[in-house]
Order: structure tokens, then C-alpha cells, then sequence
């Protein structure tokens, strides 16, 4: 065999790994190499006379065009970079460099296929993104809006949603979602939702010409706590294996912060509350108290303390046992809880000593009424293990301004006027 005529007759552009596209003037494919078939999932023969832009994604056409553009007036263009949607409907990211012949009215680019390279680095992007706005975010919230804009970087997330759920209840709630352009939305969440946290495996629904969901479970060490969804919009890119893996690495970092935030707050609740009562403790009153007058002095209203000591409860512990002094001061925790409105506090000082803190009062006599109302909760008779308690109290008032304008003034008056009444007997 002729060794020269042979090189002249094979095709060794189709040998290639990447791909040879000519585009002429109009931007319409007049030739394409054999690797374009690997490359954008269509034979040569179904791109010849085709518009290039058309395979390009939509949200880099118009820099596509533009550079096209400046290649045309002369400016070989190196390295440029732009998404492609395949045959198949998946996205690949390309690394073009083109040139224009002025003589033949052509222009000539090789494409190669970046897809795992940008996947990767997507990855490590994402690792670290997500990984600071984990730490980083001052409450779940600020961290979901966050986690919602990184992901919106790396695949299509205009509808993005995270569900938590309640194991023993069974049911979930949405602390954030933002959903557009989709048809019955909130049943489509809730569905999807549901089979994630129920299943504890991602979820995938990818189907031509429909919007594209995705869902991964929030995994914790304590199980499923929720879900992480996203929905593409018709037409734009779907969802693939490698957008699902990377929204689990997504998932990890956002349940972790969440069990994080949930500790937070727990050792926060800890170290602020009784761990009997659940009222708010010495520290956490204090501050309470000071945040009541500052409202109080700006708005001019009334401010009133009360300290409430049960009479002879030692009795109580001496007669029945320390675990029925316990659950009789839970009681009392609850009823004082009652006597009062959402917007006051209700404290547990030490022992059997407890203060209410009673906020915007419009005149200074409407706590002597709350102590009363007090007085006459408390007084009803109590069955605890078996046993019927008929308590006590003394109450003593401190009332702002009057009586101080700072919480050690108001809680020393209200102790004083409390011990005077106790040992007075009335």
C-alpha cells in the first residue's frame, strides 16, 4: 500500500478527542467532526445546517453570540468556556478555541469536553461555600437563604424549598421555600417530601419537557430530620446523578448546622432555665427585667415586680418526700404560668421563691389585681401522689417607678414587702 496516499485519504480529524466544528456567517454548522457525536450526543449528519446557538444554553447565548461576534472581526478567541445541552438533555460545559478565515467565510473552533473538570471544581467550591455559610450563619434562616443562593451557582434552583419533621408526630413543616412558575406547588413539595423523609434515599424525577425535581433526606446520627428540594423549570437544565450527589454533600452540611443550631440552643435554654420548672432562672430574669424597664421607661407605662414565697413548703419535703416538694413546684410553675400574659415573666429565684415581672401596665394598682388572682390560684388544693396539698403564699410588690428604676431596687423592695407579710402573717 501507498503509505502517502493513504494519509492523504484518512480522516484524521475523526480521530480526534475533541471535537472540529466549521460554523459559517449565519452561525450555521457546515462541518463537524466525528467526536461531536460523543461530545454532544448528535451524529455529524443531524448538526449539518443547524444553527450552533441553538444547542447552547440559554443563559450563555448571549455572551456566546458576542464572542462569535468578536471572532468574526478577527480576534481569535482562546479557551472560551459556555454549556451546551446534549441530545440527551444533559448540560456540558466546553472549552472552545476559534478562529475566523476571512478567505473562506468560516468559522473553524475545536471543542473540548470540560463537564468533569467543572463538576469537580464545582465540588470543591460547594465544599467550601457551604461548609463557611454552615458555620458562619447567624440563624437557620440566614444559613437556608445562603445554601439557596451557593446552590443556585451550580445547577437549576429558582424553586428551592427544606422540610423538617417531627419523628414522633410524623409530620413536617417548611421553615423555607421559594417556589415560581410551577403548577400546584406546595402538593408537589409535600409529596415529594413526604417520600423522602419517609424513604431516607434522594429522589430524583427527570422527565422531557417538564420540570425537574430532585429531594435529599437532611440526615443526622438521630435520623431523618427533613428533606433539601429543588424543581427546574421547563425547559432548562435537568437534573442528573452528579447534581444529586452534590446536593447530598449539600444536605450534610446544612443537617449538621441544624443539629448544630438545635445544641445551641438547647445548652442556651439549659443555661438559662430552671431545669425543674422551666421557668426562667436568676441569670435569664435579670436580663428579662432589664429589657422590661427599658421598654417601661421608654414608653412611659407602668412596670410591676412580684416575689412569691410558698409558706412552709420545707413541711412539704419533710412530710412527703423531696420528689413531692419537686412536683408540687412544678405545679405552682404552671399555675403562676396562668396568671399571667405572654408578654411577662415568670421566674424561679431559688428554692420555693418565685417572681413575676409584669409589664405594661397602664396604672400601678393593676398588680396588686395579678397578685391577688396569684394568691387565689396558688390557695386551691393540690393532689400529688396520692396526697391533697393545700399551700400558701406571700407576695410581696414593687412597683416602677415608685419603688426603684433599676432590677436590684425593684427585686429588693418586692423581697422586703414579701418577708414583711410572712412574718406578719398576712
Amino acid at each position: 500500500m501507498d503509505i502517502k496516499k493513504y494519509l492523504s485519504q484518512a480522516r484524521f480529524i475523526d480521530l480526534l478527542l475533541d471535537a472540529v466544528c466549521v460554523v459559517d456567517r449565519q452561525g450555521y454548522f457546515v462541518y463537524v467532526s466525528a467526536a461531536c457525536e460523543r461530545v454532544f450526543g448528535y451524529e455529524p449528519h443531524e448538526l449539518i445546517g443547524r444553527p450552533m446557538i441553538e444547542l447552547v444554553l440559554f443563559e450563555d447565548r448571549e455572551r456566546t453570540l458576542l464572542a462569535a461576534s468578536e471572532v468574526m472581526g478577527g480576534e481569535p478567541n482562546f479557551n472560551f468556556e459556555n454549556r451546551y445541552l446534549r441530545k440527551d438533555g444533559r448540560v456540558v460545559h466546553i472549552s472552545w478555541s476559534a478562529r475566523w478565515s476571512e478567505t473562506h467565510q468560516l468559522r473553524i473552533a475545536v471543542a473540548r469536553d470540560i463537564t468533569e473538570r467543572k463538576q469537580a471544581e464545582s465540588r470543591q467550591l460547594a465544599m467550601f461555600a457551604i461548609s463557611e455559610a454552615a458555620h458562619a450563619a447567624e440563624d437557620l434562616l440566614a444559613l437556608f437563604k445562603r445554601v439557596h443562593q451557593l446552590i443556585g451557582q451550580w445547577l437549576p434552583a429558582l424553586n428551592f424549598s427544606i422540610a423538617l419533621c417531627d419523628q414522633p408526630q410524623g409530620s413536617f413543616d417548611f421553615p423555607y421555600y421559594v417556589v415560581e412558575h410551577a403548577e400546584r406547588p406546595m402538593f408537589e413539595i409535600g409529596r415529594l417530601s413526604d417520600e423522602v423523609i419517609r424513604s431516607g434515599l434522594p429522589v430524583l424525577h427527570s422527565v422531557q419537557d417538564s420540570p425537574s425535581w430532585l429531594g435529599v433526606p437532611l440526615a443526622t446520627q438521630n435520623g431523618i430530620i427533613g428533606a433539601l428540594l429543588v424543581m427546574s423549570s421547563a425547559g432548562s437544565e435537568r437534573y442528573t446523578e452528579s447534581h444529586k450527589e452534590m446536593l447530598q454533600f449539600v444536605s450534610a452540611q446544612v443537617a449538621a448546622a441544624i443539629e448544630r443550631q438545635k445544641l445551641h440552643a438547647r445548652l442556651q435554654y439549659l443555661a438559662q432555665h430552671d431545669a425543674l420548672t422551666r421557668l426562667p432562672n436568676r441569670e435569664f430574669l435579670y436580663e428579662r427585667l432589664n429589657s422590661a424597664l427599658a421598654r417601661a421607661k421608654r414608653e412611659q407605662e407602668y412596670l410591676a415586680v412580684l416575689y412569691v414565697d410558698l409558706d412552709d413548703f420545707k413541711r412539704v419535703n419533710d412530710s412527703y418526700g423531696h420528689a413531692v416538694g419537686d412536683a408540687l413546684l412544678q405545679r405552682v410553675a404552671l399555675r403562676l404560668r396562668k396568671c399571667v400574659r405572654e408578654s411577662d415573666t415568670v421566674a424561679r429565684m431559688s428554692g420555693d421563691e418565685f417572681v413575676l415581672v409584669l409589664e405594661s401596665l397602664k396604672r400601678p394598682e393593676h398588680g396588686l389585681i395579678v397578685a391577688e388572682k396569684v394568691r387565689q390560684n396558688l390557695s386551691q388544693p393540690i393532689q400529688l401522689d396520692g396526697h391533697v396539698l393545700n399551700i400558701f403564699s406571700s407576695i410581696g410588690i414593687a412597683v416602677y417607678p415608685e419603688h426603684g428604676d433599676d432590677p436590684q431596687q425593684l427585686l429588693h423592695y418586692a423581697d422586703t414587702a414579701m418577708y414583711t407579710i410572712k412574718r406578719n402573717g398576712y
